[in-house]
C-alpha cells in the first residue's frame, strides 16, 4: 500500500472542475492550494485503498473522507464524505 500511495502522490493531477466538485461534495470553501493540501494529507494518512474498475478509492476513516482517483492517469475525480 505504501508504494501505491507514493505513486499516487507523485503522479496526481487535477482538473479545473474538480476543485469546485470537492468543495461542493465536502461542504467546504477552500482555495485550490488548500484542496491540494487536503488531498495530500488524506492520501498520506490513508487507512485503506481499493482498486475497483478504472479507479482507486482511497479511504481516510479518521478524516471521514474517500478520494476517488483514476487508476490510469492518477487524476482526482472527486472526494466524498464517508457514512458514519
Amino acid at each position: 500500500m505504501d508504494k501505491l500511495i507514493s505513486t499516487i502522490i507523485t503522479q496526481i493531477c487535477y482538473t479545473t472542475l474538480v476543485y469546485g466538485r470537492i468543495n461542493k461534495k465536502l461542504y467546504l470553501n477552500l482555495s485550490n492550494s488548500e484542496i491540494k493540501d487536503l488531498i495530500s494529507t488524506t492520501l498520506l494518512n490513508a487507512t485503506n485503498i481499493e482498486h475497483i474498475g478504472k479507479n482507486y478509492y482511497v479511504y481516510n476513516h479518521p478524516a471521514n473522507i474517500r478520494i476517488t482517483v483514476n487508476a490510469h492517469n492518477f487524476r482526482v475525480i472527486t472526494a466524498d464524505k464517508l457514512d458514519k
